[in-house]
């Protein structure tokens, strides 16, 4: 989700400058700060997209410190995918396990890098497709 669907930087943004202090270098630990997230541009029609034409799952990991991020992504899912997407909702550290033809992800973090289908890099600074019109033109091809 983060980076891909969700812009994290939308809810650093909203945060207070103690909280960024105390927790700099592990904002992502911040109680609250997944319910704050704006989703990324284009993010919400690619995901609608992606559903029409494929068999669509949301994989993603929240950090162990921070228990309210777990939580805090299914609200973010039913809030902005209100249909049935928080049932496709999985949250793994694991990501290899997941099985699957393609998988949209910023990083190779937490087994994405060893993923057994097409590991479709998004916004890796000049990497990979940069931003959702270009991962929609590939699957195009592909759907």
């Amino acid at each position: 989700m983060d980076g891909v669907l969700v812009n994290f930087q939308s809810g650093i943004d909203r945060i207070s400058e103690e909280e960024k202090e105390k927790y700099e270098g592990n904002l992502d630990e911040v109680p609250g700060i997944f319910s704050l997230m704006e989703p990324n541009d284009g993010a919400i029609e690619a995901y609608k997209w992606l559903c029409k034409n494929f068999d669509t799952y949301i994989l993603s990991t929240a950090p162990w410190n921070n228990p309210s991020a777990w939580q805090d992504k299914l609200h973010w899912v039913k809030k902005y995918l209100p249909d049935v997407s928080h049932k496709r909702l999985i949250l793994s550290h694991n990501k290899h396990l997941a099985k699957g033809d393609f998988l949209i992800d910023d990083r190779t973090a937490n087994g994405a890098g060893k993923f057994i289908g097409k590991h479709i890099h998004f916004k890796e600074d000049g990497k990979g497709f940069d931003d959702w019109r270009a991962v929609i033109a590939y699957m195009k091809n592909l759907a």
